[in-house]
């Protein structure tokens, strides 16, 4: 243990009698960081951050179905009028507002990750200083405390009880205590003690640092929505492909006598097949959601986090930073055994000072008892989450010397102890409470507790968020589970619930008695909602017996102990308050560390999901259709009924402009998984039942039509009919409805409806109704096919629930 001098009077240090003060290294002269910097000895690693302005335009222009519409663009403009064409303007349009929409989201990102990235405390010409990660040289002497990560390799140059946890690197749960001449990892963080080391490989050379670079930086995969998606164009190209073989090769059978209709007619038949608006809209959709979320200082560091915290139905809330606020007051100062009050007030100032780096509950111990004895502390032992105390030892400048213990009274002092009983008291108050026992034992002894003697209790006030209980509550009527977590007293944290008025704070937990069976564990995780004296690594074991038991958990803290939950559970949100450490592993960050934003992320995930859901059953509706016309029309060897400028016309109307809206729209219900089933099991029935509805039409029709003209009075039938059925399609996904949505759906029906009658657009959608029979037989049947679709959907919700 490294020795100190402190004397403290009126708040300044002066020598005592004693070791020789230890004077620290200087680190760096500015011309040496001016040397490395010249040398390029630099640690570049990018910072977590967005794609590339690159990346964005090329993720969104280069996909395979630009590259397929691209070509029957290109092929469309030889052999058709501009109007079949109108396509490759659509895309365009889509790739623009894609690429917009994500610059936008890259923006905010980045101006975020600006605020919460971490800034490392880097000693230079002897002063100590924060800089950016990316300022860091070699050689650079770099201070560490309690939930400081460390930013990049190097080896230990001082040491006060320092104590790294290397989990996330090795694997190893165990804190390693750390000496000088150590190495350190970059990815590792501090849990106890202090310190600093030397930089001895920066940038890419770094330990963790390709590791980090990969994970952490911001990406659009690993979720399920977006591999869902990926599923089914794998498998419409599947389709796709043979389906439009044949469709060239029977049109150019066909319609031998007229190339260039063939051509156009075949171009018509394969872009509808291909859903190219989904991709689109689900990157748009969820780049919206970055920036809203932005608005709010709230940090997406992983995008399908969004998607992820949707998900949730159990929340795990570290009680401290997350329900009360950071600071905390001493109430009361209750001296056991008839001890001295004055002398005690001399022990908590001393202990204090004993501690560079104060947590909240000794910041306040040191704001209300100053240090203003002359006391020297010869070792110290500074708090762990794990150990739950912290410790000092003193020569008080009388001859006598004197180890003294404060921390969690009920892991100091036997079971059955009587002073136990007055603590419970408080604690069902929710006071936190404090025990500073004097003990005989040396400071790095493994039973420095044992035989403690209670001197004075210290009694803390938690400052309550005001926030809390709302968003509590709102968690509570979403169906969401909420379980404290905390390393305080089960019966304060239990208090603490039961003010901000939370389901099952009457029933408490001590989690030294919780089982270690997972399945045991678990069983006592679903029962109960208020847990107390976790460990670390218990919050680890509790994460992982939740999702044994099928839950999508969501962890947040802003404390070192809260790091490895945060990394094990399937969404880690962090206070921007927080530690290092707990903002580099978690998903989110709530940089105005208000935890009342959660609601808006699970609001906009959700938002994201069902609605992404609801309007892929729209393309994918499309797609089913266009497939089955297509082999129908190969099977019964006769043209295609629709140019491209139809289908645009159809897709623009009933799919295009609504997903739009659709996809934008709020939606609170709760996101489900297997999106593929969900959403295929609406898309081929009414694809199926759109198919067949337009080919019996066009079949009529090229029995009803005959002479110069009949192709396009057949195609005009045709249409109306897909029209129709789509619209019926566009008005089950469109529900509930509201007023902005049955507008919708009726500004889509008037759009149409204005094609039908105004003879310019009549010329230019080469649209024209001829009589009144077939019309009025094109709509029969799409009435017919919407009320097989209004049963069939019925069924599939009972035969196939989501």
């Amino acid at each position: 243990m490294t020795q100190r001098a402190k004397i403290d009077t009126g708040g300044s240090e002066a020598e005592a009698v004693g070791p020789p003060v230890v004077h620290r290294p200087a680190g760096l002269t500015s011309a040496e960081v001016a040397e490395r910097v010249a040398r390029g000895e630099v640690n570049d690693v990018p910072v977590r951050s967005s794609r590339s302005t690159t990346d964005i335009v090329r993720a969104n222009v280069f996909t395979r179905f630009n590259a397929i519409i691209g070509v029957l663009w290109v092929i469309m403009f030889f052999v058709a009028p501009i109007q079949d064409s109108l396509f490759g303007f659509v895309i365009i349009a889509n790739t623009g507002i894609g690429i917009i929409q994500e610059l936008r989201a890259k923006k905010t990102l980045d101006g975020l990750a600006v605020i919460g990235e971490a800034k490392p405390t880097v000693r230079r010409d002897g002063v100590a200083a924060e800089l950016s990660t990316s300022e860091i040289v070699l050689g650079d002497l770099i201070e560490l405390g309690p939930g400081d990560k460390v930013v990049v390799d190097g080896e230990v140059a001082e040491a006060d009880s320092l104590e790294i946890d290397e989990s996330l690197l090795t694997g190893e749960a165990d804190p390693v205590v750390k000496k000088p001449g150590d190495r350190m990892m970059s990815g590792s963080f501090v849990v106890a003690g202090g310190g600093a080391f030397t930089a001895t490989k920066v940038g890419r050379e770094a330990y963790a640092a390709q590791l980090a670079e990969e994970a952490s930086r911001f990406t659009l995969v690993h979720s399920e929505l977006r591999t869902g998606i990926s599923t089914i164009l794998k498998y419409v190209t599947w389709m796709m492909v043979p389906t439009a073989i044949g469709l060239v090769i029977s049109q150019l059978v066909v319609k031998d006598n007229n190339f260039k209709d063939a051509v156009a007619r075949t171009v018509g038949g394969i872009v509808p097949m291909i859903p190219e608006g989904l991709v689109l809209l689900t990157s748009v959709a969820f780049a919206i959601g970055v920036v809203r979320l932005g608005r709010k200082q709230c940090l997406v560091q992983e995008l399908p986090a969004i998607e992820g915290l949707a998900r949730v139905d159990v929340v795990c809330l570290d009680k401290t930073g997350t329900l009360t606020e950071g600071g905390m007051d001493v109430s009361m100062l209750r001296p056991l055994d008839g001890a001295d009050e004055a002398y005690v007030r001399k022990v908590l100032g001393a202990l204090g000072e004993s501690d560079p780096r104060p947590n909240a509950s000794l910041q306040a111990i040191i704001d209300a008892y100053p240090d203003t004895v002359e006391w020297r502390c010869t070792e110290a032992l500074p708090f762990s989450s794990a150990r739950k105390y912290s410790g000092a030892a003193f020569s008080e400048g009388n001859g006598e010397n004197s180890t003294w213990l404060l921390g969690a009274p009920d892991v100091l002092l036997p079971a059955g102890d009587p002073t136990l009983t007055e603590i419970d008291h408080l604690n069902e108050q929710g006071l936190r409470v404090l025990l500073l026992a004097r003990t005989a034992n040396e400071l790095d002894s493994p039973e420095v507790a044992t035989g403690a003697h209670p001197t004075a209790l210290v009694v803390l006030e938690q400052r309550l968020r005001p926030d809390a209980g709302d968003t509590l509550a709102y968690f509570a009527d979403q169906n969401v589970a909420t379980k404290i977590i905390s390393g305080d007293n089960a019966v304060s944290v239990g208090a603490v619930a039961g003010k901000l008025d939370m389901p099952g704070a009457a029933n408490t937990v001590d989690a030294r008695t919780l089982p270690t069976d997972r399945e045991e564990m678990a069983k006592a995780l679903d029962e109960n909602a208020v847990f107390g004296r976790v460990t670390p690594q218990q919050k680890r074991d509790m994460v992982a017996a939740l999702q044994s038991h099928g839950h999508t958990v969501a962890m947040t803290g802003d404390g070192v102990n809260d790091v490895l939950a945060l990394k094990d559970a399937d969404i880690g949100v962090s206070m921007g308050s927080g530690s290092e450490a707990t903002r580099a592993v978690a998903q989110i960050v709530l940089l105005n560390n208000s935890f009342a934003t959660l609601p808006s992320v699970v609001a906009e995930g959700r938002r994201v999901i069902g609605n992404i859901t609801r309007v892929a059953t729209l393309f994918l509706t499309k797609t089913v259709y266009s497939v089955l016309l297509a082999v129908l029309v190969v099977c019964s060897q006769v043209e295609y009924p629709f140019l491209p400028r139809h289908l645009t016309l159809l897709s623009t109307l009933t799919i295009g402009v609504p997903a739009f809206f659709l996809a934008l729209a709020p939606n609170k219900e709760r996101a489900k998984p297997n999106f593929v089933r969900r959403v295929m099991r609406y898309a081929i029935p009414g694809g199926v039942i759109a198919a067949a509805a337009t080919f019996t039409t066009y079949l009529l029709a090229r029995h009803h039509y005959s002479g110069e003209g009949a192709l396009e009075a057949e195609t005009s039938a045709a249409t109306l009919t897909l029209f129709l059925v789509s619209m019926w399609v566009l008005a089950i996904i469109a529900r509930p409805y509201t007023w902005w949505r049955l507008t919708l759906v009726a500004t889509m029906g008037g759009a149409f409806l204005l094609v039908l009658v105004v003879p310019w657009l009549q010329d230019f959608f080469a649209l024209k109704l001829v009589g009144t029979t077939l019309p009025w037989a094109a709509v029969a049947i799409a009435a017919a096919g919407g009320l097989l679709l209004e049963v069939a959907w019925r069924w599939v919700d009972r035969r196939f629930p989501a």
